[in-house]
């Protein structure tokens, strides 16, 4: 009796384990703290990044569904692999804009009045607009044109009534990068499994008042989604734009009030450096 008791102890303990070993490797997403990232980390993939990490978000109700950006993709992008190291926002602003600026609230601010000008043969000029997207579509980055060697861009304006902690999950199809106030937190070129699928949930510094966030990524072929929660109390504690805007004005009309711009002698000046660039 006492051996079979011992090895009645021993099969149970083994297929507990086994159990916890199995559901550690669908849900174990790796926990990336320490941004933003320096500047020798600004095109590397997190470490570990496998298919272990992978964890399935499906059930979270917190997916962000509206953006703010360019009413269309960026096209024939040569693959993700060519067009993740150009910074195609300066290419379609002739250096007016960057990715970094861009994520600011100054450089948001001057989308009211730079045009996004790619050209034609990567899907011409752009206006800029607020778009939704279906976190479940798998696809859900082809607006149009063709829908492989694409990359999409996506903003939102987080205001925070205190600065805070915040984790952001990004699902994505292929090569994800993520600014929030001018500085890149998150770079990642391997696809996420699927559209509500993560392998990584990234812990990101907001202040206090708007927090403007830029969301790139770069497809080659197959599935292409840009898919982003943040953690709960994230969610819960702030408010998220777009929210009931549906185009450019509305949006701003959402924001006024919180979002940090550039001085009004600095943005003057921006206005005469554009109007000599044209």
């Amino acid at each position: 009796m006492k051996s079979i008791s011992w090895l009645t102890i021993t099969i149970a303990v083994v297929f507990v384990l086994a159990i916890e070993t199995s559901q550690s490797v669908f849900a174990q997403a790796n926990d990336i703290k320490g941004g933003p990232l320096k500047n020798d980390e600004l095109l590397k993939d997190p470490n570990p990044n496998g298919d272990e990490l992978r964890e399935d978000h499906s059930d979270n109700k917190n997916w962000i569904t509206k953006w703010y950006g360019p009413d269309g993709n960026y096209e024939n992008n040569g693959g993700f692999g060519a067009s993740s190291k150009i910074d195609l926002i300066d290419k379609g602003t002739n250096g007016t804009l960057t990715e970094s600026k861009l994520s600011t609230g100054g450089g948001l601010n001057l989308t009211k009045i730079v045009k996004m000008n790619w050209e034609d043969a990567n899907g011409g000029p752009r206006e800029w607009t607020v778009f939704e997207l279906d976190p479940a579509d798998g696809h859900n980055m082809n607006r149009g044109g063709p829908v492989d060697n694409i990359d999409t861009y996506g903003m939102i304006v987080i205001h925070s009534p205190i600065a805070r902690k915040a984790v952001m999950s990004p699902a994505h199809d292929d090569h994800a990068q993520i600014w929030i106030n001018g500085e890149k937190w998150y770079n990642n070129s391997r696809w996420t499994g699927a559209a509500r699928t993560i392998l990584h949930n990234v812990e990101v510094d907001l202040k206090k008042g708007g927090n403007v966030l830029l969301y790139r990524v770069g497809e080659s072929a197959g599935a292409a989604y840009i898919n982003l929660h943040f953690d709960e109390e994230t969610h819960e504690k702030t408010r998220i734009y777009p929210d009931k805007s549906n185009d450019q004005k509305s949006f701003f009309a959402e924001i006024q009030g919180f979002l940090d711009v550039e001085p009004v002698g600095k943005l003057t000046t921006t206005w005469a450096d554009i109007k000599q660039r044209k």
